[in-house]
């Protein structure tokens, strides 16, 4: 277990030219013992992807993006220690599991820190820098998936303020599976 706090960490946008590191940590989260719970991608899926597909993504989720922030925290040896991403939601238009997006928000995506770095404050760092990045965009609140069985994941976002919101959506992979939409206000 690392003995650094959050504090000893930078939380920053991605650059566009760093699209091979946003790959290596997508990758690196999909081999996660819980993936399977935490994403909707496969390792595989994701490992198939051009590098034309990466360079994209971050050009889309990177620091001049006005409508996606990937954030990383990057650890005092330089290392991306983990990331969240802030997608904007705007009124009228659907979300990924169909349901009309009713006002303005955020939706926190892609979240993981790397095990060795858990536990000391780091996520909590992630989504401050992520729902502060939401507000200044006009989210009137911010939400997330979670699945059901996710527990660790469930834990960590309820000490960052979200709340159960009561929907409860099938997951997209399997529909016998249930995710759970948290939400913050401001």
């Amino acid at each position: 277990m690392s003995t650094s706090t959050s504090d000893d960490y930078v939380v920053r946008a991605i650059r566009p030219d760093e699209w091979a590191a946003v790959k290596r940590l997508r990758l690196d989260a999909l081999r996660d013992p819980v993936a399977h719970l935490a994403f909707l991608e496969t390792y595989e899926v994701a490992a198939a992807r051009d590098d034309t597909f990466w360079q994209e993504r971050a050009i889309g989720s990177g620091e001049a993006s006005e409508s996606a922030r990937q954030l990383v925290a990057e650890a005092p040896d330089g290392s991306w220690a983990g990331t969240v991403t802030v997608l904007v939601e705007e009124p009228g238009d659907k979300d990924w599991a169909g349901y009309p997006i009713e006002r303005r928000q955020g939706h926190v995506v892609g979240v993981f820190v790397r095990p060795e770095h858990r536990g000391n404050g780091l996520v909590e760092a992630l989504f401050r820098a992520g729902v502060e990045w939401a507000w200044e965009r006009g989210a009137e609140r911010v939400r997330l998936f979670v699945h059901a069985d996710n527990g660790r994941a469930q834990a960590a976002y309820r000490r960052v303020g979200f709340v159960p919101s009561g929907r409860v959506v099938p997951l997209v992979t399997n529909e016998s599976e249930d995710e759970l939409e948290f939400v913050l206000e401001p």
